[in-house]
């Protein structure tokens, strides 16, 4: 693609510390772009950063630990107003006393009334689903699904009473039970969250406390530092038009849509030469180009086309002819325009341009005069020298006229002047008289109305049949910097 003219232009270098300032400030932005996106995303992604593995497939057990990677809810929690669930609490807290008294060696009678309180909570979880209010109804269909999967049985409440029953764990060990609910439905029971609303109604979101105090404030005083630095360079430019220069950094100071700060940031990056977006951007310009040039060539060329139609199909071509007579000219100026330019061109063409033509109008006139000589019965016997002698006497008698009249020409003659003037005014006055004859003017314009529609179907068909792929690469090829190790091409000798 090619590289626009604006990127291509010399900057003005700035001073050590100012460049300092942009890069610290650009890193910066980097910082915020990249918490914007981790705060856009944190709510459909809080389960993975709170249990930290993977399920590549959903539909199979298979969980890819990230042991690696810090427990983040506890910090970003608060900022948007999220408390554990208090019904999901109470039933990982009550597993946990039965799993304690389990582990210590409580008989079953013993354990009995904890492992009643786990049913009569799972049953209250599956009726009152705490996972509603924070958007996660498909996780209760989970443990319902896995509860009914371990027991066998079509129903979830009636499976959690078979896991706990006396029965179920007289055959199974506590040890493997406890694994299967630590693995698989507890994980799951404490992903639950409730999250507070404001005075607005709006789930409660502290981020924008963060965003003012610790970026907001520092992009507010580099653009106001830019638009100083602006000034200084432009002393004749306002603070509104230095402000309106900097548009592009609107999205920093933006509480809302902050994904769009995407664009300041890439810029300001770009401008502190920390990443490279040429590439990138030449892309994207193809794209765009590439989108939108064959309509945009489609709707000119139509545009064109039609213009000149409507234009052709005037009643008004003979007024207009006779309107460039000299005595219907708009002013004095324009009247001697026409005769100026021939006064010019004149003596140019025939007195300077034509005489250097003179070998090869005898050569031309020559090969004719021989050609026509042998149509004639007996010219055939005629030498090609006399040919060629009398072609040379006729350019040799229309090169001195054409001297002659040009010498003629750029003297300076009123009455030669005067003559011109009038032979172009008859020039324009017969031409009219004879474009209102006996249909002339209707048959010229229909005959070159539809040249003009031809041309437009054939050049618009040709277009959508070439595409414009291969006009942005002929557009390549063209544009394309010579390599300095190819050898440039020698002409042939």
């Amino acid at each position: 693609m090619v590289r626009p003219r604006w990127l291509s232009a010399q900057r003005v270098t700035a001073s050590r510390l100012w460049r300092h300032w942009d890069r610290a400030v650009a890193l910066w932005a980097g910082v915020n772009l990249l918490l914007v996106l981790f705060d856009i995303t944190y709510i459909p992604l809080r389960t993975f950063w709170l249990q930290r593995n993977l399920t590549p497939l959903p539909q199979v057990p298979l969980v890819v630990p990230l042991s690696l990677l810090p427990d983040l809810t506890p910090l970003y929690d608060p900022v948007k107003g999220i408390e554990p669930h208090r019904e999901t609490q109470a039933y990982l807290q009550a597993f946990q006393r039965l799993d304690q008294a389990l582990l210590n060696g409580a008989t079953p009678a013993q354990s009995a009334a904890q492992r009643r309180r786990l049913v009569a909570l799972t049953e209250a979880m599956i009726n009152e689903n705490p996972f509603a209010a924070s958007g996660n109804s498909g996780t209760l269909e989970k443990i319902k699904n896995r509860l009914r999967q371990r027991a066998g049985n079509d129903s979830a409440k009636q499976a959690a009473a078979q896991l706990l029953g006396d029965p179920w764990l007289v055959q199974s060990s506590w040890q493997q039970e406890r694994r299967f609910w630590q693995q698989q439905v507890l994980p799951l029971v404490a992903t639950s969250y409730w999250r507070s609303i404001d005075e607005n109604g709006r789930p409660t979101d502290h981020f924008w406390r963060i965003d003012l105090l610790l970026f907001q404030s520092v992009f507010a005083l580099d653009i106001l530092l830019r638009m100083l630095r602006m000034r200084r360079r432009f002393p004749g430019l306002s603070w509104r038009d230095a402000l309106l220069r900097r548009w592009i950094d609107l999205p920093l100071l933006l509480p809302f849509w902050r994904w769009m700060r995407v664009v300041p940031v890439v810029e300001r990056l770009s401008q502190a030469q920390l990443i490279n977006v040429e590439p990138l951007r030449a892309a994207v310009s193809r794209a765009v180009v590439s989108l939108l040039a064959l309509e945009l060539f489609e709707v000119l060329a139509l545009q064109l086309v039609d213009g000149t139609q409507s234009l052709i199909r005037s009643s008004q071509w003979p007024r207009w002819i006779r309107s460039l007579r000299s005595h219907q000219s708009v002013s004095g100026a324009d009247e001697q325009q026409l005769l100026d330019l021939l006064r010019l061109w004149g003596p140019m063409v025939l007195g300077q341009v034509t005489p250097r033509l003179a070998p090869e109008l005898q050569s031309l006139l020559g090969h004719a005069l021989q050609q026509q000589l042998r149509e004639v019965p007996g010219g055939v016997m005629v030498p090609a020298g006399v040919s060629r002698q009398l072609a040379g006497g006729v350019v040799d008698s229309l090169l001195d006229l054409s001297r002659g009249t040009a010498q003629r020409l750029a003297r300076s003659d009123d009455r030669q002047s005067a003559l011109l003037q009038q032979a172009i005014d008859r020039f324009w006055e017969e031409l009219a008289a004879a474009l209102e004859k006996a249909g002339t003017l209707e048959r010229s314009q229909e005959l070159l109305c539809a040249l003009l529609q031809q041309l437009k179907l054939n050049y618009l068909a040709q277009m959508n049949r070439a595409g414009i792929d291969a006009l942005m690469d002929e557009l390549d090829e063209l544009t394309a910097p010579i390599s300095a190790a190819e050898p440039p091409a020698t002409p042939p000798a």
